[in-house]
């Protein structure tokens, strides 16, 4: 198969609308071609592309910034002489004088598929900026490595914010360029937004569902190390609003479903097969130790529980993320009724708002959570109803 920037470097003809115009990469290290060449290398070696600026998001272009809220600085590229715009720095937003870089800005970054992965933002934040001003966006579009599963309720008016673009699930099953195509038609955008599309990608064939088996795994991010990862992400991304660990620290982050010094690992799993043994499926849990070297408990031997999506554990359309995040968010709520679970932080600029509520746009998993008597069906009830409107809402924007 072939990802949008291959299909660009072959086909001159896709790039012959780019003849006269300044070029702009928005890309971070898993911005690599099937030969493993960066993509700001391999455009700026094309004779036909006048490549003037690139752009990085969070992480940075080199991916060289571990945590959240570690930010990155403007700079030159020492090969090409070209500006390196953060956007994760100053600013998240593209500013007039980096809009005036270039005329047409091409977006190729590796997506995790969930609404919480600040690159969905980053895009849509460019979109924005480039409306009314004649400037195009193209997305050299790349996997969904979680395929296409809907999973979570929708972000409420309100609570938008740079983990949360818009009126979505926290698993929309959409590629980056298939969400640009619904961001432009949901907020009436007037942008020349176009999609180099992927040729042979066929998210519901196994084993890979989503991810080709003949594409290496690249981090797009410092603690996306894995396919394991990205398919559990839409649910251990909110252990980032808990005191638990998230695993950060370790060589396995964001594949556990925590880890503290103060929680019976064992204890935990068995409450969460009493209450809700189905959401449970799709994937193998193990007990597990681990000891952060930073972040969270560091230095403290941590109980867990990690995650395995992956060989013959999987299945994919079985495999519920984000409900057996919040299964093990509720089993320890029974277990150790007054555990301080909730981290209140700054969370991605938001001050005023608990990160967990932040991280799920809205109260409604937290709530359900700290609720006594609330039990596993009334927050498939919820959810449910979101994920079939979602389903609906996609349709029409889909691409393979």
């Amino acid at each position: 198969m072939n990802f949008g920037i291959d299909r660009l470097l072959a086909d001159p003809a896709l790039r012959r609308p780019l003849a006269g115009r300044r070029v702009a990469l928005v890309a971070h290290p898993a911005s690599l071609t099937a030969n493993l060449v960066h993509s700001v290398d391999a455009l700026a070696a094309l004779d036909d592309v006048n490549l003037t600026a690139a752009f990085g998001p969070q992480h940075g272009l080199k991916g060289d910034k571990q945590d959240n809220m570690v930010e990155s600085a403007d700079t030159v590229d020492p090969a090409l002489g070209i500006p390196v715009f953060s956007l994760y720095g100053q600013v998240r937003r593209p500013t007039p004088a980096m809009m005036d870089s270039a005329d047409v800005f091409l977006f190729d970054l590796q997506d995790l598929g969930c609404r919480i992965y600040t690159f969905l933002t980053t895009l849509l934040y460019l979109l924005e900026a480039a409306a009314g001003t004649g400037k195009a966006v193209w997305v050299l579009d790349r996997p969904n490595p979680a395929g296409r599963p809907i999973e979570g309720t929708t972000l409420l008016p309100g609570w938008e914010s740079f983990v949360g673009a818009g009126p979505l699930p926290m698993r929309h099953g959409m590629t980056l360029g298939e969400m640009g195509h619904w961001f432009v038609a949901h907020y009436g955008l007037d942008v020349d937004y176009r999609v180099i599309a992927m040729e042979g990608w066929t998210p519901e064939t196994a084993p890979g569902f989503g991810w080709p088996e003949s594409r290496i795994w690249v981090n797009p991010s410092p603690n996306a190390a894995s396919l394991n990862m990205a398919r559990a992400y839409a649910g251990t991304v909110m252990i980032e609003g808990a005191t638990l660990s998230e695993g950060r620290g370790t060589t396995r982050p964001l594949e556990v479903l925590f880890g503290a010094p103060d929680v019976d690992a064992r204890a935990v799993h068995a409450e969460m097969s009493k209450a809700a043994p189905q959401w449970l499926a799709g994937c193998a849990i193990r007990e597990c130790w681990f000891e952060p070297t930073f972040h969270k408990h560091a230095g403290a031997l941590c109980n867990g529980l990690m995650i395995h999506a992956e060989g013959g554990f999987y299945d994919h359309h079985a495999f519920r993320p984000w409900r057996l995040q919040a299964l093990a968010f509720k089993a320890i709520r029974r277990l150790y009724p007054d555990y301080p679970l909730w981290r209140d932080f700054a969370y991605e600029y938001v001050f005023d708002k608990l990160a967990i509520d932040v991280i799920n746009g809205g109260p409604v998993l937290r709530q359900w959570v700290d609720d006594a008597g609330a039990l596993p069906g009334d927050l498939d009830a919820l959810a449910g109803a979101d994920e079939a409107a979602w389903a609906a809402d996609r349709a029409a924007f889909l691409l393979y």
